[in-house]
């Protein structure tokens, strides 16, 4: 009989970029072993700088959608990772024996706020999604 599969919340704030990027990484690393979704404590939509920067990396996020915590319709999830100070400091509470932990990536629309041109911009992105992508395949064991 197989093992049940663990579900993983990555949680953000606006759920428009890094706990995208990590959820399309889980899915791409881990999904065979995980149930895996994102969201935010707000809605800001998703960032298109963002789905480009998985896209050059090779997974496909575009069909992803900004989502706020309160619409998951089941909430019972075995691991909860916030990607931010803001989400880790608002983060709702969850029932049951959710285990949350933190996991902060800098944001890459303010890490490009100095940036000269949309090649700097782009490259913040890339950064991050590249720092993420390491993350998540760290949870390996936890899978």
């Amino acid at each position: 009989m197989s093992e049940k599969r663990k579900r993983i919340l990555f949680l953000c704030t606006g759920n428009s970029c890094r706990s995208q990027m990590a959820e399309g990484w889980a899915r791409h690393l881990h999904g065979d072993r995980i149930e895996v979704c994102s969201a935010g404590i707000e809605v800001h939509g998703l960032n298109l700088m963002a789905v480009r920067a998985m896209q050059e990396a090779g997974v496909d996020i575009s069909r992803h959608w900004s989502k706020h915590v309160d619409e998951l319709p089941d909430k019972d999830f075995d691991l909860v990772i916030t990607v931010c100070g803001h989400a880790d400091e608002n983060c709702p509470l969850f029932p049951g024996a959710t285990k949350v932990i933190h996991h902060g990536f800098a944001d890459p629309p303010q890490l490009a706020k100095n940036a000269k041109n949309e090649e700097e911009i782009f490259a913040c992105y890339q950064q991050v999604c590249l720092e993420i992508r390491d993350f998540v395949k760290s949870l390996g064991p936890l899978c």
